[in-house]
């Protein structure tokens, strides 16, 4: 893993800086967009699943088209848990969080201009939903975000040997799921930069801190579950060497290789097949003889 100064110096940095800004606004520009009603009160049909299915495929679209600069992240509660389990530097995670908040906060202002006055409402900024308390909203955001960390980092997992399908599709499935789920309890935004941009645009900051603090803990707890437990080189001595380790390097532990002993058994005769006879000797003739 390459070290902070590493980072700054090298020119993968900045286009992976540049990657999470345009991801990011994309996404707030787009998702944010699904949540604004141009028809009117009278003619709303599902805002729920439109919602979830536009923030799930943009998410999709989105990590396939810039996973390989910058990893996708385009959500700090993503970044934390790979700084949390030692996959990148301090340095990547402060430019990458930065840029992810800029992005979002450049993407709400340019759907801010592309919405008519009277239809920009909270311009898709994520709030408690009615009856629900703090500690629910944290509660809410911490397990939804939680599922979409956990899906990251098992569909990244190079050392597994069963992954087939399509990585960004999967973590996009996750989002579409969770937000199914979560809309009508917190907005369902998993990601602080969703929220900080249509918040700061707007000036809507009511709980806000609710949305940094849910996302964040959510997906540092399922980074550290998943590589420490879950992952195929999952181990004890790698746990320690995050934790103790100034060089550590995940790609040192290897995953354990399963022994398998096969053993092969004779199959019994079928009960209905006739023994045959075998020829007997001069001895077993002779001893029958004797005996009879």
């Amino acid at each position: 893993m390459a070290t902070s100064l590493e980072d700054i110096t090298s020119l993968r940095l900045w286009k992976g800086i540049v990657a999470e800004f345009v991801g990011t606004l994309l996404l707030t520009l787009i998702g944010c967009g699904s949540c604004i009603n141009l028809r009117g009160e009278d003619n709303v049909t599902s805002p729920v699943v439109q919602i979830a299915l536009c923030f799930g495929l943009s998410v999709a679209t989105i990590v396939w088209a810039i996973g390989h600069v910058s990893g996708g992240h385009i959500n700090p509660a993503v970044t934390s848990a790979m700084l949390a389990t030692r996959k990148i530097s301090i340095a990547k995670a402060i430019f990458f969080i930065l840029f992810q908040l800029i992005g979002a906060t450049v993407g709400a202002g340019i759907l801010y201009g592309l919405t008519p006055n009277e239809f920009r409402n909270n311009l898709g900024a994520t709030l408690l939903g009615d009856h629900v308390s703090v500690g629910q909203g944290i509660g809410v955001e911490l397990f939804i975000t939680f599922v979409l960390v956990l899906t990251v980092f098992a569909s990244c997992d190079g050392k597994r040997r069963d992954l087939k399908g399509s990585a960004p599709l999967t973590i996009g499935l996750s989002v579409t799921m969770c937000h199914l789920f979560a809309i009508d309890f917190t907005g369902s935004s998993m990601n602080t930069a969703r929220s900080f941009g249509p918040a700061l645009v707007m000036g809507k900051w009511e709980n806000h801190w609710i949305y940094w603090v849910g996302p964040i803990l959510g997906g540092v707890a399922a980074g550290l579950l998943y590589e420490h437990l879950l992952a195929v080189n999952a181990s004890l001595s790698k746990a320690k060497g995050c934790l103790l380790t100034s060089d550590y390097d995940d790609d040192k532990y290897k995953a354990a290789k399963v022994k398998v002993r096969i053993i092969e058994e004779e199959e019994p005769p079928a009960e209905d097949e006739e023994s045959e006879e075998l020829p007997l000797s001069d001895k077993d003739v002779e001893t029958g003889l004797t005996k009879g």
